[in-house]
Protein backbone atom coordinates (compact mmCIF):
# COMPACT_ATOMS: atom_id res chain seq x y z
CA UNK A 1 0.00 0.00 0.00
CA UNK A 2 1.34 3.38 -0.79
CA UNK A 3 0.39 6.58 0.91
CA UNK A 4 0.04 10.22 -0.14
CA UNK A 5 0.85 12.95 2.51
CA UNK A 6 -1.38 16.46 1.44
CA UNK A 7 0.12 19.15 3.71
CA UNK A 8 -2.24 22.55 2.99
CA UNK A 9 -1.75 25.86 4.84
CA UNK A 10 -4.98 28.26 4.28
CA UNK A 11 -6.38 31.05 6.26
CA UNK A 12 -9.43 32.28 3.95
CA UNK A 13 -10.11 28.43 3.33
CA UNK A 14 -9.50 28.52 -0.43
CA UNK A 15 -6.24 26.04 -0.24
CA UNK A 16 -8.45 23.81 1.97
CA UNK A 17 -11.00 23.86 -0.31
CA UNK A 18 -8.28 22.81 -2.94
CA UNK A 19 -6.38 20.47 -0.93
CA UNK A 20 -9.91 18.58 0.52
CA UNK A 21 -10.53 18.10 -3.19
CA UNK A 22 -7.26 16.74 -4.28
CA UNK A 23 -7.56 14.45 -0.93
CA UNK A 24 -11.27 13.09 -2.29
CA UNK A 25 -9.88 12.70 -5.68
CA UNK A 26 -6.64 10.76 -4.46
CA UNK A 27 -8.89 8.51 -2.19
CA UNK A 28 -11.11 6.85 -5.36
CA UNK A 29 -7.95 5.45 -5.96
CA UNK A 30 -7.84 1.98 -4.53
CA UNK A 31 -4.24 0.54 -2.59
CA UNK A 32 -2.92 4.09 -1.98
CA UNK A 33 -3.85 5.59 1.70
CA UNK A 34 -4.09 9.48 1.82
CA UNK A 35 -3.33 11.77 4.63
CA UNK A 36 -4.47 15.20 4.56
CA UNK A 37 -2.47 17.65 7.42
CA UNK A 38 -2.61 21.20 7.91
CA UNK A 39 1.42 22.58 7.75
CA UNK A 40 1.17 23.40 10.88
CA UNK A 41 0.32 19.72 12.39
CA UNK A 42 2.69 18.07 9.94
CA UNK A 43 5.85 17.46 10.79
CA UNK A 44 9.03 15.14 9.60
CA UNK A 45 7.71 11.66 10.89
CA UNK A 46 4.68 12.21 8.28
CA UNK A 47 7.17 13.42 5.40
CA UNK A 48 9.04 10.32 6.30
CA UNK A 49 6.29 7.83 6.32
CA UNK A 50 4.68 8.51 2.85
CA UNK A 51 5.66 8.09 -0.65
CA UNK A 52 4.24 11.06 -2.02
CA UNK A 53 3.35 14.46 -1.49
CA UNK A 54 1.30 17.00 -2.37
CA UNK A 55 1.57 20.90 -1.35
CA UNK A 56 -1.40 23.39 -1.10
CA UNK A 57 -0.30 26.98 -0.30
CA UNK A 58 -1.54 30.37 -0.88
CA UNK A 59 0.79 32.30 -2.34
CA UNK A 60 1.27 35.54 0.06
CA UNK A 61 2.80 38.63 -0.68
CA UNK A 62 4.58 36.65 -3.56
CA UNK A 63 6.06 33.53 -1.42
CA UNK A 64 4.99 30.30 0.09
CA UNK A 65 2.51 31.25 3.18
CA UNK A 66 4.87 31.38 6.48
CA UNK A 67 2.57 28.24 7.96
CA UNK A 68 4.17 26.17 4.72
CA UNK A 69 7.39 28.08 5.05
CA UNK A 70 7.38 26.69 8.54
CA UNK A 71 6.68 23.62 7.87
CA UNK A 72 9.94 22.88 5.52
CA UNK A 73 11.71 24.65 8.27
CA UNK A 74 10.64 22.40 10.77
CA UNK A 75 10.79 19.18 8.73
CA UNK A 76 14.39 19.65 6.47
CA UNK A 77 16.82 18.69 9.30
CA UNK A 78 14.79 15.77 11.07
CA UNK A 79 14.52 14.68 7.25
CA UNK A 80 18.21 14.13 7.45
CA UNK A 81 18.69 16.27 3.53
CA UNK A 82 19.72 14.60 0.74
CA UNK A 83 18.02 11.18 1.70
CA UNK A 84 14.56 12.05 1.03
CA UNK A 85 13.50 11.61 -2.82
CA UNK A 86 10.18 11.40 -2.96
CA UNK A 87 7.89 13.06 -5.93
CA UNK A 88 5.73 15.51 -4.94
CA UNK A 89 2.66 17.86 -6.55
CA UNK A 90 1.90 21.24 -5.49
CA UNK A 91 -1.49 23.37 -5.57
CA UNK A 92 -1.23 27.32 -5.42
CA UNK A 93 -4.17 29.21 -4.56
CA UNK A 94 -3.46 32.95 -5.34
CA UNK A 95 -4.35 36.33 -6.17
CA UNK A 96 -2.10 37.25 -8.57
CA UNK A 97 0.16 34.54 -10.89
CA UNK A 98 1.78 32.39 -8.44
CA UNK A 99 4.97 32.11 -9.66
CA UNK A 100 6.96 33.33 -6.85
CA UNK A 101 5.29 30.82 -4.19
CA UNK A 102 6.33 28.03 -6.92
CA UNK A 103 9.79 29.50 -7.37
CA UNK A 104 10.66 29.53 -3.83
CA UNK A 105 8.99 25.81 -3.53
CA UNK A 106 11.11 24.50 -6.25
CA UNK A 107 14.15 25.87 -4.32
CA UNK A 108 13.12 24.60 -0.96
CA UNK A 109 12.41 20.87 -2.35
CA UNK A 110 15.53 20.53 -4.02
CA UNK A 111 17.55 20.07 -0.99
CA UNK A 112 15.52 17.15 0.14
CA UNK A 113 15.43 16.23 -2.27
CA UNK A 114 11.81 15.48 -3.68
CA UNK A 115 11.25 15.78 -7.33
CA UNK A 116 8.06 17.46 -9.12
CA UNK A 117 5.49 14.69 -10.65
CA UNK A 118 3.65 17.65 -12.56
CA UNK A 119 3.47 21.25 -13.37
CA UNK A 120 2.40 23.18 -10.43
CA UNK A 121 -1.73 23.44 -10.50
CA UNK A 122 -2.26 27.40 -9.96
CA UNK A 123 -5.39 28.73 -9.04
CA UNK A 124 -5.99 32.50 -9.29
CA UNK A 125 -8.84 33.97 -7.09
CA UNK A 126 -11.48 31.95 -5.38
CA UNK A 127 -11.83 28.08 -6.31
CA UNK A 128 -14.32 27.97 -8.74
CA UNK A 129 -16.23 24.17 -9.58
CA UNK A 130 -13.43 23.95 -11.90
CA UNK A 131 -10.64 24.78 -10.15
CA UNK A 132 -12.22 22.23 -7.51
CA UNK A 133 -12.38 19.65 -10.44
CA UNK A 134 -8.78 20.20 -11.56
CA UNK A 135 -7.52 19.79 -7.87
CA UNK A 136 -9.58 16.37 -7.56
CA UNK A 137 -8.11 15.36 -10.93
CA UNK A 138 -4.65 16.04 -9.76
CA UNK A 139 -4.74 13.96 -6.78
CA UNK A 140 -6.42 11.29 -8.58
CA UNK A 141 -3.60 11.29 -10.91
CA UNK A 142 -0.96 11.42 -8.33
CA UNK A 143 -2.48 8.55 -6.38
CA UNK A 144 -2.63 6.37 -9.28
CA UNK A 145 0.49 6.97 -10.15
CA UNK A 146 2.40 6.11 -6.66
CA UNK A 147 -0.25 3.39 -6.80
CA UNK A 148 1.50 2.18 -10.35
CA UNK A 149 5.02 2.66 -9.62
CA UNK A 150 5.29 5.58 -11.96
CA UNK A 151 6.69 8.34 -9.38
Amino acid sequence: MKALLIVYHTQSGSSQALAEAAASGAAAEEGVTVELKRAMEADANDLRACDGVLFVTPENFGYLSGGMKDFFDRTYYPCDPGSLARPYMLIVSCGNDGSGAVRQLERIVKGYPLKAAAEPLIVRGEPSAEHLEAASDLGLSFAAGLGMGIF
